[in-house]
């Protein structure tokens, strides 16, 4: 069974941001320097941090002369963007992506050089998701839903897109997920951080969550995806670290699972499906230990016993996790939940495992069962998104 990537992304082309600019002037984002090296999505008041170049690195792998190295079960090394090669086709912008990253209907193209069946789809800009002003943020997130559902039409059943839902503003939120839902989506996505003044246990976004359960609609939460956080509540700067921000990820996906295992959500709507995606998963089993012995403590410093679910329970029964070449968790998988973790191949971000997804798969997999290769690799993505009905 060819594996199927439950986390891949898309490079966002410029009818996303279509009217953007006339209606919200310099907060918008709009598509600058089209063709050229400085080829990017652009939000002119962000200055410098307002500027996302749209590239697909991952793609380069396959330039001509290009050597691939990687270790045994591990991703290929990051490339040489000094390369001359890299230059001269970065020097085009988004003109000099890949074919089967510009257009939804080659996207099988680069599905075949990497030997996976289909796609789901997140952003690639995620600032998306970031917007202070809310009414752009929702207007950015429609324009988007429209444009990925065109570009994952196109994949001859081979692409799905996983639509942006505006949670920030819950009225509206409702709305576009009635929308998407309409629209034959089958997941979304929200921040994966909330709003600090509003956490996600906030019975404000009730209406969403009651929504997105009856109608069994996977809600997402991918690294990077943060929603604005005002100025004082960022870590200074000058005590952050590219290396430790990288390797501790996870952090802000876990104070969102908080609020769903332990403050109520998720047994209030036992039913919807969270997907954990791409803060891979080697942390899960151990985590989850010490919320269960956190909250053992805190009921016992109140002079009380336990009530109510345990963090496993909930876990089992509705949450997910992308990995990519994740052995910790592949070694820890029955105490995560075999039925719990989903393989994505990230393309066409730097991290990504293609075009060697299947070698990575087979080394990464060494020992392991087909019946387990198979439910991460394929059919517990199948499941969560209803293809095997």
């Amino acid at each position: 069974m060819r594996p199927i990537s439950a986390d891949s992304h898309v490079v966002e082309a410029d009818e996303v941001f279509t009217g953007l600019a006339d209606r919200f002037g310099n907060d918008a984002p709009r598509i600058m320097h089209r063709g050229t090296n400085d080829d990017a999505i652009i939000i002119p008041n962000k200055g410098k941090g307002g500027i996302r170049k749209r590239i697909g690195i991952a793609g380069l792998r396959r330039r001509e002369g290009a050597e691939i190295h990687r270790k045994p079960g591990r991703k290929p090394d990051v490339d040489d963007l000094g390369d001359s090669a890299v230059v001269k086709i970065m020097a085009q912008g988004y003109d000099g992506i890949r074919e089967g990253i510009r257009e939804g209907s080659k996207r099988y193209i680069d599905q075949e050089e990497d030997g996976v069946e289909a796609e789901f789809l997140y952003p690639g800009f995620f600032g998306l998701f970031s917007f202070e002003n809310y009414e752009l943020l929702v207007a950015c997130q429609k324009n988007y839903n429209d444009w990925l559902h065109d570009y994952a039409s196109s994949g001859n059943g081979r692409l799905f897109g996983l639509a942006a839902i505006p949670i920030q503003d819950p009225e509206a939120a409702v709305t576009e997920l009635e929308r998407v839902i309409k629209l034959g989506y089958r997941g979304g996505c929200i921040p994966c951080t909330a709003p600090p003044e509003v956490p996600y246990r906030d019975m404000v976004y009730e209406p969403v969550w009651a929504l997105a359960e009856e109608a069994r609609f996977p809600l997402s939460m991918h690294v990077g995806t943060n929603a604005y956080t005002p100025a004082p509540y960022r870590p200074n700067p000058k005590l952050q670290d590219s290396v430790g921000s990288y390797a501790q990820s996870q952090i802000a996906v876990q104070r969102s699972l908080i609020d769903f295992i332990v403050h109520g959500v998720a047994s209030r709507h036992p039913k919807l499906p969270f997907v954990v995606a791409e803060f891979n998963g080697g942390w899960i089993a151990h985590w989850l230990d010490r919320v269960d012995q956190g909250m053992q403590r805190e009921a016992r410093f109140k002079h009380s016993e336990l009530k109510g679910e345990r963090p496993h329970d909930i876990w089992d029964r509705q949450f997910y996790a992308t990995i990519e070449d994740d052995r910790p968790a592949i070694l820890t998988r029955e105490l995560i939940g075999v039925d719990n973790l989903m393989w994505g191949s990230d393309y066409p971000h730097v991290d990504s495992t293609w075009p060697c997804s299947l070698q990575v798969i087979e080394e990464m997999f060494e020992g392991v069962s087909a019946e387990d290769r198979e439910k991460i690799t394929r059919t517990n993505a199948e499941k969560l998104y209803g293809l095997s009905n």
